[in-house]
């Protein structure tokens, strides 16, 4: 039931493990999720970092809600899969949980409140067409007037031939053009662009 390559039905309860088999194998699931985020994730400079999410990555994070609140009801059951199943890519796009890390509180503070929109200036761009900006936090705004989030949820729509070039080699550069925050990787690294040809159809 481990889902290392790109599925891209959503997940139903079926493919859950009862919290009672979850416990049993958690540490060999939790280390395999682990080794299959390693080709996922993309920094941008030193604070921001792209999490990309697929059908394993958001089975893991729904069963360690499940495990956490203790979850067995099938209605309950059924809202986690609501909440996470809209972060599976469709195959014509690129998911991401987008993170702003400072471990100083007070530096943490600061920068959020100067950061603000940070979410629609990060983009990323396949060799030879224009950069896609994301849709970001489509289940609610997670930024105001004073500040924005350490956590955003993007998705990245590629066009049909921006498809057919992730997929036939071509390099993907990644970068944020904020005034505050300005950063640009030219070309992501090979695993983790692999990772991501293998995210579209």
């Amino acid at each position: 039931m481990y889902f290392l390559e790109a599925v891209m039905e959503k997940l139903t309860r079926e493919d859950l493990y009862s919290l009672e088999r979850y416990a049993e194998m958690r540490p060999e699931f939790r280390a395999r999720v682990l080794e299959h985020k390693k080709h996922r994730q993309v920094a941008i400079g030193p604070n921001a970092t792209l999490y990309f999410e697929d059908r394993f990555t958001m089975q893991y994070q729904i069963q360690e809600m499940l495990r956490v609140e203790r979850i067995f009801e099938p209605e309950a059951i059924e809202e986690e899969l609501a909440t996470y199943n809209p972060l599976i890519p469709d195959g014509s796009n690129w998911k991401a949980t987008f993170m702003l890390e400072y471990p100083n509180e007070k530096e943490r503070r600061r920068n959020l409140a100067a950061l603000r929109g940070i979410e629609k200036q990060t983009y990323v761009q396949v060799d030879g067409f224009e950069r896609i900006y994301p849709i970001a936090n489509e289940d609610l705004e997670r930024t105001n007037e004073e500040k924005t989030s350490s956590v955003h949820f993007m998705r990245f729509e590629l066009a049909p031939e921006m498809v057919a070039g992730v997929k036939e080699g071509s390099t993907v550069a990644m970068g944020i053009e904020h005034p505050e925050y300005s950063y640009r990787l030219d070309s992501i690294a090979a695993p983790v662009r692999n990772a991501l040809a293998a995210d579209l159809d």
